[in-house]
């Protein structure tokens, strides 16, 4: 690892972002990867739910750095989100439409589908007039390519029969469109079946409906009558499509999700050529305390290697159709070449964020003129975050790359030249003040301008939030509308408490800098101890800050490239753990 000297950029006006450049390396890492696994990004965790509101149904879509969600809101209208993670907890949030008075779609808008298809956005929805024997298919087709955007409503989506029809959506398989949804036989409620169509076009159904699958199972006909099948979704794997979908009452805790997988080569109009699973691949799980998996979508990870579900479920067996929120873990594959979903995850479970998560993509950003803008970052209280720039700077000379915070100059960062096939990481902190701001980068003032900007390949926030941690004991995690995140994680000298930071992943082994951002609201010092992947690690001492009020501990220590584990541990007394932050030495 290559390092250089610290650089700090001079401290500005108050309330005027502020960085200081720490420190900066350099690895050979070309475009096909490099002999061990390619950096991507720091790591982290998160925790379910993804936002503490109910979001039943929830469709998720991730393109271009965002992730988009769209759920039954209350029935009344569509709401989409949109966010930089897959948690949605400071999501940007818009109603997109709202249907208009006394028609058939005006009431009851259910389980609303966010599709990107052929260069377009659209959302599929379920609607009546009150009545529910009168829920059918409509179509919003965005106006432009921003998802909270205006949409113009296409109309009904209907085969010839014209039969009740919810939870539809498009599914593409070697070039041809599909409508996929629930529907019933006739015009009474006995059984919703999974039914398929063709379509000409992402709004309009060309042929009559193939009844695939009918709700027989045991575990399907749960709650019922009536037996559902609802709540399709469509999984792609290789060369392979599967409908996912929800059976048993949708208000009972039974509810749970099937399979119907297309056989290699297979035809989906033909209903022999798809085979269902004898057993629901996600149900409840009363240890883990998670009830009623279901309506699910699925999304791909930031950097596509990794197949996300993403669902609603609740706490209580009998909270019904009260407290579906929405929740994510990663799906496995087995040899067969079919997805496993494994057991719910209790929401005291830290998961490991989606492969590339929290690297903000130059592609993604905003280029215009000398300025790229990757748009606004939320910060919930006044805070410095640790910034990290990955870049190219072949220009033979090192390089100024100025960061900018809205429309405040925050500092200057040093880029250092890079070898041809190396990629170079520059780290600092920027202060962000309370309701976030938008993070600007331009080129210093040289012959080189042009070059640096396209050399910067990605940005990150390299900050751990100590709440999406794992805790050695139960309950432990605070709400604290002081804290940069939404809360904190407590420690005390209790035997076992704990919080462990992993994974957190470096560009190159080395040592950093490792700050925690904690609250000791007693009167006296206290102390902490902390462990780098199970060492005998130090000590350090946290000063009295009263309550609510946070102070930064500095540690050093040396990581390894790859997956590293942070243990804070061994408490003196009563604390509050905001954050961890990493930057280089």
């Amino acid at each position: 690892m290559r390092k250089r000297g610290m650089r700090y950029g001079a401290a500005l006006l108050i309330g005027i972002a502020v960085i200081v450049i720490v420190g900066v390396i350099a690895m050979r890492q070309t475009d096909s990867g490099i002999a061990d696994e390619k950096y991507n990004g720091h790591g982290g965790t998160f925790k379910n739910p993804l936002i503490d509101m109910d979001t039943p149904d929830p469709s998720v879509v991730y393109k271009d750095g965002y992730y988009y969600m769209t759920f039954t809101h209350n029935g009344t209208d569509v709401m989409v989100m949109k966010s930089r993670t897959i948690d949605f907890k400071q999501a940007e949030k818009k109603v997109v439409w709202y249907p208009p008075i006394d028609t058939m779609y005006s009431a009851n808008l259910w389980a609303p589908e966010i599709q990107y298809i052929r260069g377009k956005w659209y959302i599929y929805f379920a609607a009546d007039d009150g009545q529910n024997e009168n829920h059918r298919m409509y179509a919003l087709e965005a106006v432009g390519e921003d998802p909270l955007g205006e949409y113009e409503f296409k109309g009904q989506i209907t085969d010839e029969t014209n039969k009740w029809a919810i939870d539809g959506l498009v599914m593409e398989y070697e070039g041809q469109l599909y409508f996929v949804w629930s529907g019933w036989e006739g015009d009474v409620n006995i059984r919703q079946n999974t039914y398929i169509a063709p379509m000409s076009d992402p709004v309009t159904i060309s042929g009559p409906r193939v009844l695939l699958s009918s709700p027989d199972q045991e575990w399907e006909m749960a709650g019922g009558p009536p037996y559902i099948q609802e709540g399709q979704a469509i999984l792609y794997r290789e060369d392979r499509v599967f409908i996912v979908y929800s059976g048993a009452g949708s208000w009972t805790p039974f509810y749970s999700l099937g399979l119907l997988a297309l056989k290699e080569g297979g035809n989906p109009l033909q209903p022999e050529d798809w085979q269902r699973s004898p057993e629901p691949l996600m149900t409840l799980d009363e240890a883990a305390g998670v009830y009623g998996p279901g309506h699910n979508s699925f999304v791909k990870s930031p950097d596509g290697t990794e197949d996300w579900i993403v669902y609603h479920a609740t706490t209580s067996p009998t909270d019904g159709w009260n407290n579906r929120k929405a929740r994510a873990q990663r799906i496995t594959w087995n040899k067969q070449g079919l997805p496993e979903f494994g057991k719910p995850l209790s929401l005291d479970t830290a998961i490991p964020l989606p492969s590339g998560s929290g690297v903000y993509q130059a592609g993604h950003a905003n280029r215009d003129g000398e300025r790229l803008s990757f748009g606004k970052f939320v910060a919930t209280v006044s805070t410095e975050l640790p910034l990290l720039v990955h870049y190219k700077n072949e220009t033979g000379v090192s390089r100024i790359l100025e960061v900018w915070v809205d429309n405040s100059h925050a500092g200057s960062l040093e880029l250092p030249v890079t070898a041809p096939d190396e990629i170079g990481y520059a780290y600092g902190r920027i202060r962000l003040e309370a309701g976030g701001g938008e993070l600007t980068l331009k080129a210093g003032r040289d012959d080189a301008a042009d070059n640096i900007l396209v050399g910067v390949r990605a940005i990150e926030l390299t900050r751990y939030e100590a709440e999406t941690a794992s805790s050695g004991l139960q309950d432990m995690v605070s709400v604290d509308l002081s804290a940069s995140g939404e809360g904190v994680m407590k420690l005390t000298s209790e035997q076992g408490s704990s919080v462990s930071f992993r994974p957190v992943h470096v560009p190159e082994a080395g040592n950093y800098r490792l700050i925690l951002g904690i609250s000791n609201p007693g009167e006296e010092e206290q102390t902490v101890k902390f462990k780098i992947n199970g060492s005998k690690g130090g000590e350090l001492n946290v000063p009295a800050t009263g309550r609510n009020i946070f102070t930064e501990v500095v540690f050093e220590g040396k990581l390894r490239r790859g997956d590293n584990e942070i243990m804070i541990e061994g408490a003196s007394g009563n604390m509050s753990l905001d954050y961890m932050d990493i930057i280089t030495d």
